[in-house]
């Protein structure tokens, strides 16, 4: 695969530091989140990864919409990451909840649900790797 576009970010003291884009459009305060025994300050990489993988999902809502001409510009996905304890280790897990405009019927919907998950690159690179349930709302 040929990048069209490549994003550098660096992280500094991990989950309770800091994260900057190498463009320096992002620069945001880490903290650990309080069920996982920190003080809650700050975003976490459970809410980056949930915020990137719901605008992903929501563009490539669109360019399945447009395909099939079939307007879902008042589609909102909401991207939800769980992460929790798996053998040594940590796992995540990821919920995208799709809310299709009330106009385009559910079989239609459906469908452009699962093309846009066939299209997603955050679908395609987490497919196999950790557990994502689409829910229609």
């Amino acid at each position: 695969m040929d990048a069209l576009y490549t994003a550098a970010a660096t992280a500094t003291h991990g989950r309770d530091g800091r994260a900057v884009s190498s463009d320096g459009k992002l620069d945001l305060q880490l903290g650990i989140p309080v069920e996982m025994g920190g003080n809650g300050q700050g975003t976490n990489p459970e809410q980056l990864f949930a915020a990137g993988y719901a605008a992903c999902f929501a563009s490539a809502l669109a360019v399945v919409g447009r395909i099939a001409k079939v307007d879902v510009s008042e589609a909102a996905v909401t991207g939800e990451v769980g992460i929790g304890k798996q053998g040594e280790g940590f796992a995540l897990k990821v919920t995208l909840r799709i809310e299709l405009p009330e106009t385009l019927d559910e079989a239609t919907g459906r469908k452009l649900v699962e093309q846009a998950h066939q299209v997603c690159p955050y679908s395609n690179a987490t497919r196999g790797n950790i557990p994502v349930d689409l829910v229609i709302e």
